[in-house]
């Protein structure tokens, strides 16, 4: 039988993807496909896993909540923890797969993948779009990337007044039974198969949630319909303590569980039915924001991960393994940074307020390589997102998109974000 493939990477949902649903309107059999590749759980060269604990943990229950939904519409996931080209290559074979559907990606290790499977698939067909942005590439006011301005407000401004979000695709409906494979052998690999022991949750963590897209949408109703937090959301996102001071969507959106334009329209019809105000607008900012980063990446290349950034400043960096032990062990002078520290090393989780200081002690005040903490938070935050981490530390470590070059006051913050010690208290106990 003429088979299509659907090869999921950070679009790990069944609503609103389009390579899911171009795959189906082909008529043929549809299958899906997500590899596990070893080097995505191997040592970087700052010498942190790539994927850390946390992260895995996440997307072991992402892919099994995507597994669960295409069996609703009788499409079966296939799953390899091997070489994705290899895999790839044994998957066409095995089932005449004509066609593959996917995510369009644009950074390096993704783009190398994929050319490594058109260098070896000559006779398949690749369909590649942009699902990831909230204004699609094709709608936003500059004719190019290169045209992506420097400052992000100039971006937004042009792109609130010019750009429109596209409409959410429609529900796809069931294929038929005989979609399904006679026999799928392959399973999701357990923490350990990745090379973790297993954890428990800590109990004081910030982000209690379970990876996938059932969660998400759960969350996304609960956060709007049912505590209505959206409505004071600008006023509560800058919270360090419990889980409803933010709408926590950036570990769905990374992996693509929920889309940027799902929380868009859902905002939309919470402004329609329930209020309007700063705080849902603010939503929508911070949805502008990720385009942003995803933009700035897409112009300038491999330079988001060199240590002179976007900009190519040449500082005079520091590597101190003691330091780097120190911060990440949350032993510095500063017991605002320090129990932000802990928090992630214990939850893989870190509120935005928290981010912002703690790279800027190690950035600005340590002078410490801003790289080896980008490359820390990527293994370890179970919100990773390549365009954002790299994009706000390159903002935070003064090579990136913020002309003003800041520092910040963290004892001043402290004071602001955590006048009563509470959360210094919880993680410093």
């Amino acid at each position: 039988m003429d088979t299509v493939l659907v090869w999921f990477r950070n679009d790990l949902r069944v609503a609103d993807n389009h390579s899911l649903k171009n795959a189906i309107a082909t008529g043929k059999r549809v299958i899906g496909f997500y590899c596990f590749d070893p080097t995505h759980f191997a040592e970087t060269d700052f010498g942190f896993k790539k994927t850390g604990k946390f992260r895995a943990q996440f997307l072991i229950e992402s892919i099994t909540d995507l597994k669960s939904n295409l069996k609703k519409s009788n499409i079966d996931l296939l799953l390899y923890n091997d070489d994705t080209i290899e895999s790839l290559i044994d998957l066409v074979k095995e089932y005449n797969v004509s066609e593959i559907f996917l995510q369009r990606e644009w950074t390096q290790e993704e783009k190398k993948t994929l050319d490594g499977a058109k260098e070896s698939l000559p006779e398949v067909t690749f369909h590649e779009k942009y699902d990831q942005f909230l204004f699609h590439p094709k709608d936003i006011p500059y004719k190019s990337s290169q045209e992506i301005p420097k400052v992000f407000t100039e971006f937004r401004k042009k792109c609130e007044k010019e750009a429109s979000v596209r409409e959410l695709g429609k529900d796809i409906e069931a294929l038929p039974e005989n979609n399904r494979l006679e026999e799928n052998k392959t399973a999701i690999p357990s923490l350990e198969d990745l090379g973790f022991e297993p954890f428990e949750q800590d109990s004081r963590t910030a982000f209690p949630f379970k990876g996938g897209e059932t969660s998400a949408m759960e969350r996304l109703h609960s956060y709007f319909w049912e505590t209505k937090n959206l409505a004071q959301y600008k006023q509560t996102r800058n919270g360090l303590v419990g889980k409803d001071y933010s709408s926590k969507f950036s570990a769905w959106l990374g992996l693509g569980c929920i889309s940027a334009r799902q929380i868009y329209w859902e905002v939309k019809r919470f402004e329609k039915e329930v209020k309007k105000n700063q705080d849902t607008y603010w939503m929508i900012f911070e949805l502008i924001w990720r385009d942003y980063f995803k933009y700035i990446s897409l112009k300038h290349g491999n330079k988001i991960f060199q240590i002179g950034g976007i900009l190519e400043k040449d500082y005079d960096w520091k590597n101190n393994n003691k330091a780097l032990r120190d911060w990440i062990n949350g032993n510095t002078k500063y017991d605002f940074v320090n129990a932000n520290m802990i928090e992630l090393k214990e939850t893989g989780w870190m509120s935005n307020r928290g981010r912002q200081n703690v790279a800027s002690f190690w950035a600005k005040e340590q002078e410490q390589d801003w790289r080896v903490g980008a490359s820390y938070f990527e293994s370890v935050l179970i919100d990773y997102d390549v365009h954002s981490n790299w994009g706000n530390w390159m903002y935070n470590a003064g090579v990136g998109n913020d002309p003003r070059d800041r520092r910040f006051n963290i004892e001043k913050q402290a004071n602001n974000y955590d006048p009563n010690n509470e959360f210094v208290d919880l993680w410093l106990d």
